[in-house]
């Protein structure tokens, strides 16, 4: 009876072992790396407290790491989140082509972005890349009323991926290009298990148009994909590394001003070989993901309408 009883062990013990071999000890040891100067090929490492934090949180270069990635996380999230529903509202809409459309949103996702790198660069080339081509159309027009728009044409419109002013911004740009897809097709799924029983009786209480009928039966229905939807994209927001790897692999932009905290680890762990400091934003990175996810849980949730 006794060994009965601890039976179940055999089933789940393979299945928690392999969890704390591969999801929690790598961040324990990451944990116990940030208290150190360990940098490998050493046999050893010097115990040295919190000065890798001290470092994090006082000196300049990681001041811009850290604006960088808020930027970028404020910029993105919201209009994934935003343009992924609108996309998924419209194609659920239609009647015909629903397929092809979604096949033209989703192509970002599933694009391999260092070969949409050499695209994005050409792009935005200040001379002729087809963005700054196609704003000099609006010179001589009543766009030269904004001073932005009429300083792009007396002297030269920004040179976006090498400006300091607009490297982030550019980049988010391409963030969302990228991220909006995967988030409608999450949204879809959500669409398609709402009841339409509930747009008719929402019909015979007295919705008359198509704003009353997402106001009371698809956005409250919505509720838990958001979550999931605003989860997933903070996560992804703060992951970014590819797309700043591939445009400034040397040194995170102009002036810093695309030094995301991923390219802050791969820089100072990978390229410079600091272990312990590269282990020590690692940890302030999983403290922040971990801390704005369940913020953002709690606020969405408090609204959240599960069926």
């Amino acid at each position: 009876m006794t060994g009965n009883r601890y039976a179940y062990l055999w089933f789940i013990g393979p299945a928690l072992i392999l969890m704390f071999v591969i999801l929690l000890l790598p961040i324990l040891i990451a944990a116990g790396m940030s208290f150190t100067n360990y940098s490998l090929g050493n046999s050893s490492a010097d115990f040295v407290g919190l000065e890798n934090y001290e470092k994090i949180f006082t000196r300049s270069t990681y001041a811009k790491m850290f604006g960088a990635t808020f930027r970028y996380v404020f910029v993105v999230v919201p209009m994934t989140v935003g343009l992924g529903l609108g996309a998924a509202l419209l194609i659920n809409s239609l009647t015909r082509f629903g397929d092809v459309y979604k096949t033209i949103y989703f192509l970002p996702v599933m694009a391999a972005l260092i070969a949409m790198a050499i695209v994005w660069e050409f792009a935005f080339h200040p001379t002729i890349g087809i963005i700054n081509a196609t704003l000099e159309y609006g010179c001589g027009t009543f766009l030269e009323s904004w001073s932005w728009y009429a300083k792009g044409c007396a002297r030269t419109f920004p040179l976006w991926l090498t400006d300091r002013d607009y490297a982030i911004w550019t980049v988010s740009f391409i963030g969302i290009w990228q991220g909006f897809g995967f988030n409608m097709v999450l949204y879809l799924a959500g669409l398609t298990g709402i009841p339409r029983d509930l747009y008719h009786a929402a019909e015979m209480d007295g919705a008359r148009s198509g704003w009353d009928s997402f106001r009371l039966v698809t956005w409250p229905m919505l509720g838990p994909t958001t979550v999931f939807v605003v989860t997933i994209s903070l996560i992804r927001s703060f992951q970014v590394f590819d797309t700043v790897e591939a445009f400034y692999p040397q040194g995170g932009g102009p002036s810093k001003s695309v030094y995301v905290m991923m390219f802050a680890i791969y820089e100072k762990a990978i390229q410079q070989n600091l272990m312990g400091i590269g282990a020590a934003i690692t940890m302030v990175f999983l403290g922040f993901v971990l801390i704005l996810t369940l913020i953002q849980r709690w606020l969405v949730e408090r609204r959240t309408h599960y069926a």
